[in-house]
């Protein structure tokens, strides 16, 4: 089944690959969305197509209020509904108990188990019982997510997973959401190419790639939260469709 699923994925442009998901794919399809400029590109996209496709959010208790702002602005403007999925709450009093508001700053350990409580377990409740999973990865946004092509099957959570303007920069991005009058996050104005929460995002410095304000403490260059990577901590790289 997955492999005639990715055979059948296919087009030029973003909506294109989109209906064509859509037309392969007989069961539910989840939109994950952060509100950053990629997602919202995507959510105009599937607004204006009338694409039975389901928005969702992680939200994980430390977004920036820009961010809140922007999420609100989105629903009015399409006239959708964002569901939000939270951490659970007594796992996160725990982690709070235990390693403190931002113990994620004392040790990668620690951020990746906030990460986990905040946004991959989310995540997991967000994609119950849905068939495929769209998301705003493009390969040039990082070193680490280069080999991002179109589609892929995931096996960890047995379903396809696309992600539509996988070989837009950010510059075509940014273009279309102009062009569009598509509601952008203020923090890209203000140097934040990436946004996450709050604690864990600063704005980024000339010559930086678009994701080196993100947990930029740890010096690593293919940080991540967790929501991508194999079982393994690597990251998972779609592979175009047949």
């Amino acid at each position: 089944m997955s492999a005639d699923i990715l055979s059948r994925i296919s087009g030029d442009d973003p909506v294109a690959r989109l209906r064509s998901l859509r037309e392969a794919v007989p069961g539910r399809i989840v939109f994950t969305t952060s509100f950053g400029i990629e997602d919202q590109a995507i959510t105009h996209m599937i607004a204006e197509a009338g694409l039975d496709i389901h928005f969702a959010t992680l939200d994980t208790g430390r977004l920036f209020d820009e961010t809140r702002e922007v999420w609100a602005e989105t629903e009015d403007r399409y006239g959708i509904e964002v569901e939000a999925f939270r951490p659970d709450p007594d796992r996160l009093a725990d982690y709070i108990d235990q390693w403190g508001m931002n113990g994620f700053y004392d040790a990668q350990d620690t951020r990746l188990l906030c990460c986990e409580i905040r946004k991959v377990e989310p995540l997991k409740r967000a994609l119950a019982g849905a068939e495929a999973w769209i998301t705003g990865l493009r390969a040039d946004q990082s070193a680490g997510r280069n080999a991002v092509e179109l589609a892929s099957w995931d096996d960890a959570r047995g379903l396809v997973k696309l992600a539509p303007i996988f070989d837009w920069s950010r510059e075509r991005t940014a273009e279309f959401c102009a062009a569009n009058a598509v509601p952008v996050n203020a923090l890209h104005a203000k140097g934040y190419p990436s946004i996450g929460c709050a604690p864990c995002t600063r704005a980024v410095r000339p010559g930086e790639d678009e994701r080196a304000g993100r947990w930029w403490w740890e010096g690593d260059d293919a940080r991540e939260c967790g929501l991508h990577l194999d079982e393994k901590g690597r990251l998972v790289p779609n592979r175009r469709a047949a």
